[in-house]
C-alpha cells in the first residue's frame, strides 16, 4: 500500500524523500523515483512541510509519531493513513500538538488496487483547516475524501468499513463454496453475478482468487484480524459484542494457526469449502475450481 501511495505522491510532484523500517525497501523505492532516502525519521521530518505515514499497528503509529514530532517544522502536517484505534489516533495527535503540528488520522480503503490507481476512499479525522491544507496530498492518493469529525473520527469510520468487509468476504466465500459444491463453472458465475444485485467490490476482485484456489496478499488475514480486534474493543466499551466480528475473529485465528495468516482475506474460502468436502448429494462428484 505505502509504496503505491508514495508513487502517486511522486507523480503529483509532492514527494521529496522516503523512509521505511526496512532500509532496503526505502532505498529501492528512492532509486526508482529518484528521491532521497532518509536515514532516520528525524532526518525525513526536518526537510518536509508534511509527512504521510502508513504502518501496520497502533504501537508503530505511536513510535513513528514520537520520532517525527520533535523534528517536523512548526505548522507542518502529519497525515497518518494506518488503520489503528481512535484512541491511538488521539494519542498520536497529542504528540504533535505542543509544536503546533496538525495531525490528521486518514485511514484508507480500496485495497492494493486503489492504492495503485489513486482511487482510495480516505476517511479523515482532525481539524477542518488542516484537512483543507491537506487536500493536494489526499487528492493525489484517493478519489473519495471525507472529513468525519475531530481526531479519531477517521479511525471510527474505518472500523465501520472493516466490519462491513468482514461480512461481505464471509458471504462471498460461503456463496462460492456453495456454487463449487453445485458443480457450477465458477469463472462464468463470477462474470454473471458480478453484474447482479448481490455483487460487490470484494466479489468482483476477490472471488477469482477463490475460483483459482490462490490467495495473493491484497489484504492479509492477520491484518484484518488486527482491525477486527480494534472493532471488538471499540464495541466492548458500549458493553456490546458484535456476532459477525467474533465469528470472523475465530475464522481468522484458525487460518493463522494453519499458516495462512499472510494470505489475502479471500482465503476464508478455504474454511467454507471444507463444509462441503464430505457431502455428496445424489451421487454427484464435486469438481475442482473452474
Amino acid at each position: 500500500m505505502g509504496m503505491h501511495m508514495a508513487r502517486n505522491l511522486h507523480r503529483a510532484g509532492l514527494l521529496t524523500a522516503v523512509w521505511n523500517r526496512t532500509a532496503d525497501k526505502a532505498r529501492a523505492l528512492a532509486g526508482e523515483l529518484q528521491v532521497e532516502t532518509a536515514a532516520t525519521l528525524a532526518q525525513l521530518a526536518a526537510g518536509c512541510d508534511a509527512v504521510v505515514s502508513c504502518v501496520s499497528a497502533d504501537a508503530d503509529v505511536l513510535e513513528v509519531s514520537a520520532a517525527l514530532a520533535p523534528a517536523l517544522p512548526g505548522a507542518a502536517l502529519a497525515i497518518d493513513c494506518s488503520t489503528v484505534s481512535a484512541e491511538t489516533a488521539i494519542r498520536a495527535a497529542a504528540l504533535f500538538a505542543p509544536r503546533g503540528i496538525a495531525f490528521l488520522d486518514c485511514p484508507v480503503s480500496g485495497g492494493v488496487e486503489g492504492a495503485r490507481d489513486a482511487t482510495l476512499a480516505i476517511m479523515a479525522g482532525g481539524d477542518s483547516a488542516a484537512f483543507e491544507r491537506a487536500q493536494p496530498i489526499l487528492k493525489a492518493l484517493g478519489r473519495t475524501i471525507t472529513l468525519f469529525g475531530p481526531t479519531g473520527s477517521g479511525q471510527a469510520a474505518k472500523a465501520t468499513n472493516q466490519i462491513m468487509c468482514a461480512g461481505i468476504i464471509e458471504a462471498v466465500a460461503e456463496a462460492m463454496a456453495f456454487a463449487h459444491a453445485q458443480g457450477l463453472p465458477l469463472e462464468k458465475l463470477i462474470d454473471t453475478l458480478g453484474k447482479g444485485a448481490g455483487s460487490s467490490w470484494y466479489f468482483v476482485h476477490r472471488a477469482p482468487n477463490m475460483a483459482r484456489g490462490a490467495y495473493p496478499a491484497g489484504f492479509r488475514v492477520r491484518l484484518h484480524a488486527k482491525d477486527l480486534r480494534i472493532c471488538h474493543d471499540m464495541a466492548a466499551r458500549f458493553g456490546v459484542e458484535l456476532p459477525l466480528v467474533e465469528r470472523m475473529l475465530g475464522e481468522y485465528a484458525e487460518l493463522v494457526a494453519r499458516g495462512y495468516g499472510d494470505e489475502d482475506i479471500s482465503a476464508t474460502y478455504r474454511l467454507k469449502e471444507e463444509l462441503f468436502e464430505h457431502t455428496n448429494p445424489m451421487g454427484k462428484v464435486p469438481h475442482g475450481p473452474a
